[in-house]
């Protein structure tokens, strides 16, 4: 897949009004419906341009802030005062501002073109197992940019069939979203294969379908439901697939992509045809990520998103051997990333103190920048986003266990995450927790073991933590309105073009 990727439009014919009479005119050198969608070949390329809608900057640079930077682990100083009142704190005037519409709208271009596979490949004559695969494959990224729409806008438009000029669907409440989204994951688990050869690596399987299909029920805490998907990654077939890789920063690097703690990732890459690392849209785009740029430390990136400093402090438990816990250095750049301080940290090049001098407090996001092969940043990183591991897996069969009252058969998978890291397992250091005091221990896992990685808003929201309490940690939250802040404004745009659209509450 890294090597793979396959952008495709499907267009229409072209429409010319003459004097006198309308002609229809088909260009025949442009493809349209009718002429596509007619070989197992059409079917291929159709399904990877429902993969390739993940390259576009709503969804690989700006969805990001959404989840990391307006969490409680993230923030925003850019002079970009746009970016900092609406993706970092809560004070959004704009409804139709450019970086929201962004993730929206490329949301809905990935449904779109995952509708246009579901309706079309089942009429293709070609192999039945390939078949069932690719509309798997559709249905599974159909349900993933869902779960991005519905928990950042809640009740949006549920469109389950290529979209015409003219159509104006209206809102489905969110239980239709999530209903629709458990059904796609679990149609497309059935047919999807658990592993692939190097050459299709990155594309989705039936632990991605379980683990995502886990996600969005417990989003919903339906916590009974979840533990069905989640054993058979756990304890079942998925347990000979996938495990933690011993080393945990080699979950970041691009030299150790697509590893077996690697349950579902989405694929970046350099084209080596067309090297450029600026933002100019060009006709054979390099399918890379510009996140790292917009989150690069000061002097590298644009450092539009940054980390809260106090995450630093909860990282506070010295492993078996009494040294520190080794993600604290792997997942955050600071003046202290090199235990030993800013003499010694590296940050691109140079010493923290060469770059910010001893006093700077500021703390950036590591994971998915590319510090370990360069030193700068640009528009086009080749570093995989790491969607679903295999920890977080883990964790989560803790939590839905120890929700569904099995807190005692809960340690052993917290035990595995803090084993990796070095630390003492939860079973001799924290015997014997309450159910809620365990909850209170797994939030503090999930921080360490996941800062960063785009799953701190959701889990604020499942577990019911969003609100003003908040500002003791995260000064945004001040601005927080319970009721509302939880969900984006529907696009008033999109609003004004079709009157079925609902607003969200309070906006």
């Amino acid at each position: 897949m890294k090597n793979t990727i396959i952008s495709l439009t499907v267009a229409a014919a072209l429409m010319l009004a003459g004097c006198d009479r309308s002609l229809d005119i088909v260009n025949p050198n442009q493809v349209t419906a009718q002429s596509f969608w007619k070989t197992g070949d059409d079917a291929l390329a159709g399904v990877n341009s429902v993969y390739s809608t993940m390259h576009r900057g709503g969804i690989s640079r700006w969805m990001p802030f959404y989840y990391i930077i307006r969490s409680d682990e993230g923030r925003s100083q850019s002079p970009a005062t746009d970016i900092v009142n609406n993706m970092d704190q809560f004070r959004v005037t704009d409804y139709n501002y450019g970086n929201a519409y962004a993730v929206w709208n490329d949301n809905y271009i990935g449904i779109n073109r995952a509708n246009q596979v579901i309706d079309n490949v089942p009429n293709i004559s070609m192999d039945a197992t390939l078949k069932g695969r690719y509309l798997g494959e559709a249905k599974f990224l159909r349900a993933m940019y869902y779960f991005h729409l519905v928990t950042l806008w809640g009740n949006v438009p549920l469109i389950l069939k290529t979209s015409v000029v003219g159509d104006k669907p209206g809102s489905a409440t969110s239980a239709q979203v999530w209903a629709q989204i458990e059904k796609d994951l679990t149609e497309a688990a059935t047919v999807l294969p658990t592993t692939y050869g190097n050459s299709d690596l990155g594309r989705a399987t039936k632990g991605a379908a379980y683990a995502l299909l886990a996600r969005a029920q417990m989003q919903q805490q339906k916590y009974t439901e979840a533990l069905t998907p989640l054993q058979w990654l756990a304890d079942g077939e998925g347990k000979g697939i996938y495990s933690l890789m011993p080393n945990y920063r080699d979950n970041f690097l691009i030299t150790s992509e697509n590893n077996k703690e690697s349950v579902f990732e989405w694929q970046f890459q350099i084209n080596p045809a067309e090297y450029t690392d600026d933002d100019t849209e060009t006709p054979n785009q390099n399918y890379g990520t510009s996140l790292a740029q917009f989150f690069g430390p000061s002097g590298i990136g644009w450092s539009d998103g940054e980390a809260q400093r106090w995450p630093i402090s909860e990282f506070n438990e010295k492993t078996t051997t009494g040294a520190r816990d080794p993600r604290l250095e792997a997942s955050y750049l600071y003046d202290s990333t090199d235990v030993r301080g800013p003499n010694f940290t590296q940050i691109y090049g140079q010493t923290f103190t060469q770059r910010y001098g001893t006093g700077n407090k500021r703390v950036w996001f590591r994971k998915f920048q590319n510090d370990h092969w360069k030193n700068e940043e640009g528009y086009r990183s080749p570093n995989n986003w790491r969607y679903i591991r295999y920890a977080d897996v883990l964790l989560m069969y803790a939590e839905a266990l120890n929700a569904t009252g099995k807190t005692t058969q809960a340690y052993a998978y917290v035990d595995q995450v803090r084993r990796r890291a070095g630390l003492p397992t939860l079973t001799v250091a924290k015997p014997g927790l309450s159910q809620a005091q365990f909850l209170t221990q797994l939030k503090h896992e999930r921080l360490l073991e996941l800062s960063g990685e785009g799953h701190r808003w959701n889990d604020l929201a499942r577990w019911g933590d969003l609100g003003p309490q908040l500002a003791s940690r995260d000064a945004a939250f001040s601005t927080f309105v319970k009721g509302k802040s939880e969900l984006l404004p529907i696009p008033q745009l999109d609003r004004d073009l079709n009157p079925n659209l609902t607003q969200n509450p309070n906006y």
